[in-house]
């Protein structure tokens, strides 16, 4: 069976990670790409790495017709998000990539995006969208709540360990790299090339980056407490790719089992021998996440590594992976391709 699938949003960076993949999906077809300030254009005209595609022409959101769409992909963002997902039609299947419906509590959401949300009952019916941890749950979900990406990094690194008990729950410091791609397309004074070249800087430091409501929600779920994790972002002068340094307290070589027991089937997750630690230019545009686990110097405690494509498995990857649970097919189907290197 061919699936029929319109990409709102098309002309950022996730939305065209989104056209690379489906493109090697043998059961999914392009339908419908939107993008409202580049409508008339061809995706040639905005992305010219797809010229050789046959790619519908870029429209407005108004101008697709639904009926025959299977499944959207909104690549779009918070905000914009929620008040379009709101009007489409109610049997729709829905993969969203944006942050609007990824906190449960519309509170949490006010607190950490500055506004009520405009979409409730939507919200209501989201499945939050990290695959390996919410997968019967998406399978049968109408409307899947993509993570954020550092979130999802984060969580590889730490749910396992969490679940497991093997770690101190009030000792864990998440230090974290990511490329400038997670900032998305549009310009910004501080993303210049000669802002950003050969620098290297923390943001969002003291708490204050949105994906911390993801983090506190989950992690507290799963371990029936509050648990909150000190987190510092950095910004790398790179183009793709997330590091996750985590520093907790617990044996490594148990920390180490927990994750070989907790991976062992999951195609996307590759855990490393013990003692090594994995690198963002061996995921590079695909949609693995490599763990490594070392020991500290310090006994009782250990440094767990999580490694990710930002844009793949961080975000597009993962949308095409609970996209492939939705419409019954393989869960891996276009995402097994291998990391870019050098």
């Amino acid at each position: 069976m061919t699936h029929k699938v319109a990409i709102l949003g098309a002309s950022g960076y996730t939305g065209a990670e989104l056209v690379r993949l489906i493109a090697q999906h043998p059961n999914i077809d392009i339908a419908a790409l939107s993008a409202d300030r580049k409508a008339g254009m061809t995706m040639a005209e905005v992305f010219p790495h797809l010229r050789h595609m046959e790619l519908p022409v870029l429209c407005k959101i108004d101008e697709i017709d639904f009926a025959n769409i299977n499944l959207c992909f909104c690549a779009l963002p918070h905000k914009t998000s929620q008040d379009v997902i709101k009007a489409l039609p109610k049997d729709l299947k829905i993969v969203d990539l944006s942050a609007d419906f990824r906190l449960r509590d519309p509170a949490e959401y006010e607190k950490w995006y500055g506004n009520p949300h405009a979409a409730l009952e939507q919200q209501e019916e989201a499945v939050y969208g990290l695959t390996e941890f919410y997968r019967e749950e998406i399978k049968s979900a109408r409307l899947v709540a993509g993570t954020g990406c550092n979130a999802a990094t984060g969580q590889f690194a730490l749910r396992p360990l969490i679940e497991a008990g093997v770690i101190d729950l009030d000792e864990i410091i998440l230090d974290l790299k990511c490329a400038v791609s997670g900032a998305g397309r549009s310009l910004k004074e501080n993303l210049l090339h000669a802002e950003l070249s050969e620098g290297y800087n923390a943001y969002a430091i003291g708490g204050t980056h949105r994906h911390l409501g993801e983090f506190d929600q989950e992690f507290s779920k799963l371990a029936g407490r509050p648990v909150k994790v000190q987190f510092t972002p950095h910004l790398l002068p790179v183009n793709r790719g997330i590091l996750a340094t985590v520093y907790v307290k617990g044996d490594a070589q148990a920390i180490h089992a927990a994750f070989a027991k907790a991976y062992a089937d999951e195609p996307f997750i590759e855990l490393l021998p013990f003692g090594e630690a994995p690198s963002t230019h061996h995921v590079r545009g695909s949609n693995f996440c490599h763990i490594g686990v070392a020991q500290d110097r310090i006994a009782g405690r250990a440094i767990v590594f999580a490694a990710l494509d930002n844009l793949t498995k961080g975000s597009s990857g993962q949308a095409l992976q609970n996209a492939n649970l939705m419409l019954g097919e393989n869960e891996t189907e276009g995402l097994m391709m291998a990391p870019l290197f050098p």
